[in-house]
């Protein structure tokens, strides 16, 4: 057998399920840390936190494919269709519109039926501004869908999908799959598991002539939140860009089997390091609000949109520090308004400075 799906009964998947046993109280004592935490911040850095997670994914998922967003262009889109934001006319890029519009229609309904037309219309969604694909299709046609890498004549094939006349009744298959498998109210273990196996089974069918990962790991998040009864705060795609090499391999592997107990280990241990991740970033935004309140009074509108600017990347923090070339640039201000205003945040303890000269940059100070 080559690839999971030639083989005639490939959804009855294989596994040992005892391989994430401690896994899964582990996951379970941060999530409900987590949550712990974030039922304890007032209803407005709530709101700030769900942004940040949203912003991250949308973010990731699409560099995981190459594809690489303004956060500022992704951050409108986002607010925009949690009627919180502006008009899409300031989004320059319109494919950062439909990604930005994906995560909040996955958030929002994660509670509903998984269907055939619900992945469908969030393909719709993503790909509505793409010139080179029918937005919400299937793929058609008789050439073969493969994941191939190498220069040309020197191709080394990956994985090989099934025909595209096979997709609508493999989609079929899939959506019976999901919605008959069973889950206890509060069973991290089910949820782990059908997660883990419903990425892995997407990504195989591979309906899509593109954005089948972005779907893939749409799907994967609107599963652990409905399997957990509640909208997951994390970012699996930023898990898994850190180390795309082992993703991919992991799922070429998987992908030559149906024994993936290897499989489940790997994407349930993901899992469990985004949830860790999301508190560093709930943490974060919790700082960036406890910094604002304490300074704002003290700063004028330049500085304060500088401010604001350098949290804008949130744990990952502003590359480079400020300088008064990157404040010149902010605040559309002189140069000389921006050393002087830099001065008076070093002054207030606002800001710490590092570096000498044309190398001086400015860090925020936490420790004040």
């Amino acid at each position: 057998m080559k690839y999971n799906w030639q083989h005639p009964d490939w959804q009855n998947f294989i596994f040992d399920d005892a391989v994430i046993d401690s896994l899964c109280m582990e996951f379970a004592l941060e999530t409900g840390e987590l949550k712990g935490l974030v039922d304890s911040l007032s209803t407005e850095i709530q709101q700030e936190t769900i942004l940040q997670f949203m912003i991250s994914e949308a973010i990731k998922t699409s560099e995981i494919e190459g594809e690489f967003f303004s956060r500022q262009d992704v951050m409108s889109s986002i607010k925009k269709n949690l009627g919180i934001g502006d008009a899409f006319g300031q989004i320059r890029d319109k494919n950062a519109q439909g990604i930005g519009k994906l995560m909040v229609k996955v958030r929002n309904s994660y509670a509903e039926n998984l269907t055939e037309f619900t992945i469908k219309e969030w393909h719709a969604i993503l790909m509505e501004f793409s010139k080179r694909i029918n937005p919400g299709e299937y793929r058609s046609g008789a050439d073969p869908m493969q994941i191939v890498s190498g220069s040309y004549g020197k191709e080394i094939i990956h994985f090989e999908a099934p025909p595209s006349n096979q997709v609508s009744v493999e989609m079929g298959n899939f959506i019976k799959w999901y919605s008959d498998f069973e889950l206890k109210a509060t069973d991290i273990k089910s949820a782990l598991i059908k997660t883990s196996i419903s990425h892995l089974y997407f990504e195989s069918i591979h309906p899509f002539e593109d954005g089948n990962g972005r779907i893939g790991r749409a799907i994967a998040e609107k599963c652990l939140s409905q399997s957990l009864n509640r909208p997951v705060l994390m970012s699996i795609s930023s898990t898994i860009e850190q180390d795309k090499k082992r993703y991919y391999q992991s799922l070429k592997q998987a992908q030559r089997t149906f024994e993936i107990t290897d499989w489940i280990f790997y994407f349930s241990t993901l899992i469990l390091e985004s949830q860790k991740n999301a508190k560093q970033t709930v943490l974060f935004t919790l700082s960036k609000t406890k910094f604002i309140d304490r300074f704002k009074n003290q700063m004028n509108e330049r500085q304060n949109k500088a401010i604001l600017k350098m949290f804008e990347n949130g744990v990952a923090g502003f590359e480079g520090g400020m300088t008064a070339i990157k404040y010149v640039s902010i605040t559309k201000t002189s140069r000389a308004t921006a050393t002087r205003d830099l001065q008076d945040l070093t002054e207030k303890s606002i800001l710490i400075p590092k570096g000498e000269g044309r190398n001086r940059s400015y860090d925020l100070n936490f420790t004040s």
